[in-house]
């Protein structure tokens, strides 16, 4: 459970780094992120998503190593899709704000979901499954309890003052 935990946050803070990044570097005018923190969860989501199912495809299919990342990544795209439509539809619901907008690239569906993006994160996936994660498993061993349990104090403080403050 930990694990997952801290899989969540430490990615979590990756993705508010590289939207951050983006933001400075490239798109002035780019929402990245809604929380006060230094945290974007739909990047925590995803991550546990995508270790999760890899986890599941990679221990228990019998199947080619190519086979696998095939089916993998045919997931994952799905299932981030399904995860980046969640949180704008919830974004909008909650704050009555829409943070991002794919109407404008081709082969959108509705705002939050496009073939290009969707890709984006298929292909991100497999660099999570192949490089990041190993990375991080080592990482993750090595943090106190105690720290989790502060983040995710943080974390709902965050929330709770996001909420009342932005809505």
């Amino acid at each position: 459970m930990f694990f997952y935990i801290n899989l969540f946050f430490i990615n979590s803070f990756l993705g508010y780094l590289l939207e951050t990044g983006l933001k400075t570097f490239f798109f002035p005018h780019m929402n990245n992120g809604i929380l006060f923190g230094p945290w974007i969860p739909v990047y925590g989501f995803g991550a546990v998503v995508i270790c999760f199912v890899s986890r599941i495809i990679f221990r228990r299919l019998k199947i080619s190593k190519l086979w696998k990342t095939l089916l993998l990544f045919v997931t994952v795209f799905i299932l981030l899709s399904l995860l980046e439509w969640l949180g704008g539809v919830l974004i909008e619901l909650l704050f009555h704000k829409e943070f991002w907008n794919y109407r404008n690239q081709k082969y959108h569906l509705g705002p939050y979901i496009s073939l290009g993006m969707s890709l984006l994160w298929g292909g991100i996936s497999l660099l999570l499954v192949y490089v990041i994660l190993p990375l991080e498993e080592k990482i993750i061993k090595k943090i106190p309890r105690f720290v989790t349990v502060l983040a995710i104090v943080l974390f709902l403080i965050d929330c709770c003052v996001t909420y009342f403050v932005v809505s």
